[in-house]
């Protein structure tokens, strides 16, 4: 059994990380907000963008931009599989890669030739030992708030990739932000571009310069909109899972202290009550 001294020790030791975890958490929260802000914002961007894609691609005759109409194949595909540089956010990054896994697994039953990128340190270290021969490109987040000038070139080398006739199929997967206690692990086709039937079906519009031109430009940026749109997503995600994460941390650091605490009281006066016991005896047997 324990000494008190070592069972103080401990609840020491105990009570410092609990103020670790309730500083992660405190600093989750504030930068939670900000994050979702940025996600709510970029989303209608990255909608209505999706929504003129499908509204020009139900115009578009048969010599539609390659990032449109696709090679006509899918044999060869591209996993960009987008998570965190960081831990410490419970299973919000092991979602993400857990749902890449079960793709990649697929594709490669069917016999598709998958190739991988990913986007954060937590992506690139778990998807190594399994697929590590696979991998393409890693790239690290870092600390500067997301942006376009972020995401420029990944988005570069992913087209050049398509262009170069390297791959057929192009497929991101990342965690949708819900809200503070859901996200949701979401698999999108980048390229070719998913036309939504629905915004293909709207208002019809005379476009000038003519559709063909106008996708031919704006296809490229679509691939650098969504990219940013999932590592905002992520951002989000990534805060609400740490915070919530930290949380717990901290709950469970305080009932463990109460646990020690009880049972060095309950060491400390089975000491006490031995050493009367002995006095008592001693003084007994004189």
């Amino acid at each position: 059994m324990a000494t008190v001294k070592e069972m103080r020790t401990r609840i020491g030791s105990v009570k410092s990380t609990q103020k670790i975890t309730k500083a992660l958490q405190m600093v989750a929260a504030a930068k939670l907000r900000r994050a979702q802000l940025a996600t709510e914002a970029a989303r209608p961007y990255a909608q209505r963008m999706s929504a003129i894609i499908s509204n020009l691609a139900a115009g578009v005759g048969p010599g539609a931009p390659l990032l449109l109409a696709g090679t006509g194949s899918d044999r060869r595909q591209l996993v960009i599989v987008a998570t965190s540089d960081r831990g410490l956010a419970g299973a919000f990054n092991s979602s993400i890669v857990r749902a890449a896994r079960l793709k990649i697994a697929a594709l490669i039953e069917e016999g598709k030739d998958v190739k991988i990128i990913t986007i954060g340190r937590k992506a690139r270290d778990q998807l190594r030992r399994q697929y590590g021969n696979r991998f393409i490109e890693s790239y690290e987040l870092g600390l500067k708030a997301p942006g376009l000038a972020l995401v420029a070139p990944i988005a570069r080398q992913v087209i050049d990739l398509y262009t170069g006739g390297q791959f057929d199929v192009v497929t991101l997967i990342y965690n949708r932000f819900k809200s503070v206690v859901t996200q949701i692990p979401t698999i999108k086709q980048l390229i070719p571009a998913e036309v939504d039937a629905g915004g293909a079906a709207g208002a019809f519009y005379d476009y000038e310069p003519d559709e063909d031109t106008i996708l031919t430009e704006l296809l490229p940026q679509n691939i650098s909109v969504q990219i940013l749109s999932a590592i905002l997503e992520n951002q989000a995600g990534f805060f609400a899972s740490q915070m919530a994460a930290m949380d717990n941390a901290t709950r469970n650091a305080g009932d463990l202290i109460k646990a020690l605490t009880i049972q060095m009281n309950r060491t400390r006066q089975a000491k006490i009550t031995t050493e009367l016991i002995e006095i008592i005896a001693g003084a007994a047997a004189v």
